[in-house]
């Protein structure tokens, strides 16, 4: 057996709408393979010119002529490598979702994605045209067929390649992560290789994209389907595969055991996904760093860690503001975290700002009881104090809303919803509880007890009224997170709930709460999307309805 060739994999970063400098990182790594690797070839993720989701971009006007010249200079740079990558393709008055191989100089040829996805967060026939070919093509010696991202989720186009005689499938990525996201993906690929009988590398994209955070992942399978090499998930890098080229014309590659990075738990997984993309949110767009309420709760204690763990104690500011029912445990909890995480720390009351709320509004409240007005005029007041802070120093509010909370609209409109990028919007209030017990014992070399154990122990509390519980409006958590799992994420009716043995009252009230509240939802920050169905891109409701309840 001759060879083998090497195929590096680009599991890369790269910046939606920045096309010169999405060039640069393939100039870079496609000189780095050469020069680290001795790579043939060197395979980008699916749209790298662009970055993934384009969405709207793709609708610009100059887009063709900005990709073109973007082309133009990596033929122009002619490096003794072949460099496979995606970018959108326009042929006339139809946009392709395409992949281009480049050798030196010359385009050796170009593929157009076959199966657009268009549920869940995709949405790529609002902007794309079907192809309606394969494509193989000796490339360093062998015959490869190329595949863009969802082509392989269905059986045709691998199928297809394995038909035109292709000894090597290699397809292009931007597959968003969720949880078991990764098993999912091995899973796919063990039934496309064996069906096909084709060994497999699969190359995704890494890092944070609004709401999205893509996990890279990128492997490589034999034709029975053995995962024979795995690159680390949410990290950027290199990963170089050694192909073994066939004995005969009628032969397939061969890739035998390499580097398979090890699993990491769900948690884990969460976790990271989370850091990440915070991180990119908030260094792509520019931000000198975060600020954000910390109140002593877990949402709030969670989130601060987070924020550390992705940008570094000097780019966060915590902000503890008390009022008269803000509890001596809040306030230790809060300034222990705080000490233990080394960021700027600072106490601002609002007990003035509310005084003051309440006395323009005297008149307007004379003759009524108290209620959530006052509450929620309590939130409001934190809500301007970090905007504030926000604009006089160029940081971003992080809310620190739980996904449970903001399904049955337990937060406040303009008060602890405001803010631009909701950390824990996908996160269940259970799963809070799990990732910070992880952050404390288990993550990476810094595991410590940075969530004071008091915090992770008391009763949630919005502390807005005397002695005030969530448990006193909504069920338990565990109950609730179950009930939304089953409504939000599944589509399950109230009578299919009720059949798992849940009590129909707290059903017909947890479900109403979520219907009632998605005008709450279209006006939250977007948030790190870790589920099958976030409140964003995944779940679309209208506002106005006469949908009837849990039907």
């Amino acid at each position: 057996m001759a060879g083998p060739i090497t195929v590096v994999m680009a599991q890369v970063n790269l910046m939606v709408g920045d096309i010169d400098g999405n060039t640069d990182i393939v100039l870079q790594n496609a000189n780095r393979a050469m020069q680290d690797y001795g790579a043939h070839i060197i395979v980008f993720p699916e749209l790298t010119l662009t970055g993934y989701p384009p969405e709207d971009l793709l609708l610009r006007p100059s887009l063709g002529v900005r990709v073109e010249k973007a082309l133009q200079r990596i033929k122009a740079a002619d490096l003794g490598i072949v460099i496979v990558l995606g970018f959108p393709c326009k042929e006339e008055e139809r946009l392709f979702n395409a992949a281009v191989v480049i050798e030196g100089s010359k385009c050796l040829g170009i593929y157009r994605k076959q199966c657009l996805p268009n549920y869940q967060v995709f949405d790529e026939r609002r902007y794309f045209v079907a192809g309606d070919r394969a494509f193989v093509a000796e490339l360093a010696g062998v015959r490869i067929a190329l595949t863009i991202c969802e082509d392989l989720w269905e059986d045709g186009p691998a199928l297809l390649a394995h038909e035109l005689g292709a000894q090597l499938l290699i397809n292009l990525n931007a597959s968003p992560y969720h949880m078991n996201k990764l098993l999912e993906r091995r899973e796919m690929l063990r039934q496309r290789s064996t069906a096909a009988g084709l060994p497999i590398i699969y190359v995704n994209l890494v890092g944070g994209q609004d709401e999205l955070v893509f996990d890279g992942g990128s492997m490589a399978t034999d034709a029975t389907g053995n995962c024979q090499m795995l690159a680390p998930s949410f990290v950027e890098g290199l990963y170089p595969v050694k192909v073994e080229l066939p004995e005969s014309a009628n032969d397939n590659c061969n890739i035998t055991r390499q580097s398979v990075a090890e699993s990491d738990d769900l948690e884990a997984d969460i976790y990271k996904a989370l850091v990440l993309g915070v991180r990119d949110y908030v260094n792509k767009n520019g931000f000198k760093g975060v600020v954000l309420g910390l109140s002593g709760g877990i949402d709030s204690a969670l989130t601060l860690a987070i924020a550390v763990d992705a940008l570094g104690k000097e780019r966060v500011q915590a902000v503890m503001m008390p009022f008269e029912y803000t509890s001596e445990l809040s306030l230790d909890a809060a300034g222990q975290q705080s000490a233990a995480l080394g960021v700027d720390y600072q106490i601002i009351s609002i007990a003035t700002l509310y005084a003051a709320f309440m006395d323009a509004l005297s008149g307007e409240f004379t003759g009524t009881a108290v209620d959530v007005s006052e509450q929620n005029i309590q939130a409001r007041c934190r809500g301007v104090l970090l905007m504030a802070i926000s604009n006089k120093k160029g940081l971003l509010v992080l809310t620190t809303g739980n996904k449970s909370e903001i399904a049955v609209g337990y937060s406040t409109l303009y008060g602890d919803m405001a803010g631009g990028f909701d950390v824990l919007k996908d996160v269940a209030k259970t799963l809070v509880y799990r990732l910070a017990v992880y952050r404390n014992q288990r993550y990476g070399l810094e595991a410590q007890e940075v969530i004071p154990q008091q915090v992770i122990d008391r009763p949630p509390s919005a502390e807005l009224a005397p002695a005030q519980i969530d448990q006193d409006s909504l069920p338990a958590y565990d109950q609730l997170d179950q009930i939304l799992e089953f409504y939000v994420e599944q589509d399950f009716s109230a009578d299919a709930i009720i059949a798992r043995g849940f009590d129909a009252g707290t059903v017909k009230k947890v479900l109403r709460l979520v219907d009632l509240n998605e005008y709450k939802r279209r006006q939250s920050p977007i948030g790190v999307r870790l589920t099958q169905r976030g409140f964003g891109r995944d779940r679309r409701y209208p506002v106005t309805s006469a949908w009837p309840l849990g039907e």
